[in-house]
């Protein structure tokens, strides 16, 4: 589980296409503290440490995982949001996040509202009904609070410390990010008999 706070922009460092795809990223994470077969999200996908040094870990990543996010378009130099996994006792300062990323959400405009950006993303069709105005969703792993809906767009706005403590600061319109609705509005359709 992750909090959807983003503690590291690492970098794809080399990308192997083999059976599954492994890529070696680059961290300021203290490597010595994180096991191999812990759990880190990378632009919010969950994924295990297979291998790791000083300044770097890698993973793997399934055809599946890669036919459902972005990963599939990663290459050397990508720049890609870290959050290492939730410990008993972290401070909870987004939304509780997975890292099972439910679908590929597009950027459709960035605009500017006061020192903030004005992100409108669409979301697949069937994902649009969990998003709901002042809900939470994780893009690219980061928390965000939802301002409006309408249809399969949404909006939200990226303040200027979120701008440079993540990836939001560089996407522009045509951009893809992975998208996680909020458990709870999975769970609560569910219920509702909606899913």
């Amino acid at each position: 589980m992750f909090t959807g706070i983003i503690t590291d922009v690492g970098r794809v460092r080399a990308v192997e296409r083999q059976g599954d795809t492994r890529f070696t990223v680059e961290t300021v994470f203290a490597m010595e503290t994180v096991p191999i077969g812990a759990s880190i999200a990378n632009n919010g996908v969950c994924l295990t440490v297979v291998e790791k040094g000083p300044g770097w870990f890698a993973v793997q990543a399934s055809a599946e995982t890669l036919s459902k996010t972005t990963l599939g378009g990663w290459s050397e130099g990508t720049r890609i949001n870290l959050e290492r996994a939730l410990k008993v006792g972290d401070e909870l300062g987004g939304h509780i996040v997975s890292g099972h990323v439910d679908g590929v959400a597009t950027v459709v405009e960035v605009r500017a509202d006061g020192e903030s950006k004005r992100f409108t993303f669409e979301a697949p069709a069937a994902l649009a009904k969990y998003i709901a105005p002042k809900g939470s969703v994780a893009l690219d792993g980061v928390s965000l609070t939802v301002n409006e809906v309408d249809g399969a767009r949404f909006g939200v706005n990226i303040i200027p410390h979120t701008q440079d403590a993540t990836t939001f600061g560089a996407l522009k319109a045509g951009d893809r990010v992975n998208l996680e609705i909020d458990m709870l509005a999975r769970y609560v359709a569910r219920l509702a008999g909606q899913e």
